[in-house]
């Protein structure tokens, strides 16, 4: 018999990811590989991870997700105006360019600039799917215990080892 979905086994899944109108966002089912994820480590949504748990391989699984097991709501807060003066004097900055901010806590946000002017530059740190109620129809195509040293890392690795 197979194994669950469970916390620390590496689990093989390929999906589609709709918006609310159907539209495709999202896939690896077209000539992809397998996407592999380490089970209860946070690589998936925690709605996606909850609704995994305890299929099997071959499972087929229709997640509806609201915005808020998602993304979240969007956040006007997370648009900030930031000062011209934090970028590289030449930078090419334009309306729709995407870029990643490091803080001062060493994370890394993203986020997609909405305007620019000699002063400051206006970006929007919400996730892009922010806001997004979305579909996934998501087929189990393995699960197998982790390694140890999956575990310790914190995810799966690709055939023949880790390659980070």
């Amino acid at each position: 018999m197979s194994q669950p979905v469970a916390a620390g086994k590496v689990v093989g899944i390929y999906y589609t990811l709709k918006g609310p109108n159907g539209q495709v966002i999202d896939t690896n089912r077209k000539g992809g590989k397998p996407l592999a994820y380490l089970h209860g480590k946070g690589t998936l949504l925690p709605s996606v991870e909850k609704g995994l748990e305890g299929k099997v391989k071959n499972d087929y699984v229709q997640l509806s997700l609201t915005a808020e097991q998602g993304y979240g709501a969007r956040r006007e807060d997370l648009i900030r105006k930031l000062d011209r003066s934090m970028f590289q004097a030449g930078q090419e900055l334009a309306p729709g360019m995407r870029m990643n901010r490091r803080m001062p806590d060493g994370r890394v946000l993203g986020a997609v600039i909405l305007a620019v002017d000699e002063k400051q530059v206006t970006v929007d740190e919400n996730h892009p799917l922010a806001g997004v109620p979305l579909e996934f129809e998501i087929t189990i195509c393995g699960v197998r215990d982790a390694t140890a040293e999956e575990l310790e890392h914190g995810h799966a690795h690709g055939a023949g080892g880790h390659h980070h």
